[in-house]
């Protein structure tokens, strides 16, 4: 295990050991955590809000797209509104709940992740700055006292109000713990053979 792995089990992740039914992110994944979705997510946030017009950004075939969008409004992410080009029958747009546009520090996120690793020399395919000044926009963690955190080694995992813990094992119960105990040297068999045999002759010698 290195040093940052180390950091990271007990600095990170905490004394929380929370059942995988029980962890936000793996909820939060089970809904929004596939291409299509995020890709739809995309465009609703840069304001397409017809299906003609989400097929054509995304590319996704008719069957997944009308199958992810029913998904986001059933959970709560979109909602359907109404409407009727002239000489044609009712339609539905889809647009962003609050709960939907809670998202977006989650899609910009991931959006400077691919700038920073995985765009190509010519630099990002999209920029985005403040409407008011021009000015780039960036993201950053602060907690609620105003301090700056560079990066998971200053932040410490605690268990939340809604947790549900595993039983206590021999290590404490912690994360860093149970990965120190696989890491345990274990005595080999023929030493283990060989203990055993001197103490059945220690006992005859008794």
């Amino acid at each position: 295990m290195t040093t940052y792995d180390a950091v990271m089990s007990e600095a990170a992740l905490g004394d929380a050991l929370l059942r995988p039914d029980n962890c936000s992110i793996e909820r939060a994944l089970a809904i929004v955590g596939e291409k299509w979705t995020f890709l739809v997510l995309r465009e609703a946030f840069a304001g397409v809000r017809r299906f003609a017009d989400m097929q054509a950004f995304t590319g996704a075939p008719r069957q997944i797209l009308s199958a992810r969008l029913a998904r986001l409004v059933q959970e709560g992410l979109l909602r359907k509104v109404p409407y009727r080009e002239p000489g044609q029958r009712q339609r539905d747009e889809y647009r962003l709940t609050q709960m939907g546009l809670d998202l977006y520090p989650t899609l910009v996120a991931l959006m400077q992740w691919g700038d920073r690793y995985l765009s190509g020399r010519e630099g990002p395919p999209l920029l985005l700055v403040h409407r008011d000044c021009g000015a780039p926009i960036e993201q950053h963690f602060r907690c609620t006292d105003g301090h700056e955190i560079a990066g998971p080694r200053e932040v410490t995992a605690l268990p939340g109000p809604g947790a549900l813990r595993t039983p206590l094992d021999e290590t404490g119960g912690t994360l860093a713990g149970r990965r120190l105990a696989l890491q345990r040297p274990q005595a080999a068999p023929e030493a283990e053979h060989r203990d055993q045999s001197g103490a059945a002759e220690e006992d005859r010698d008794q």
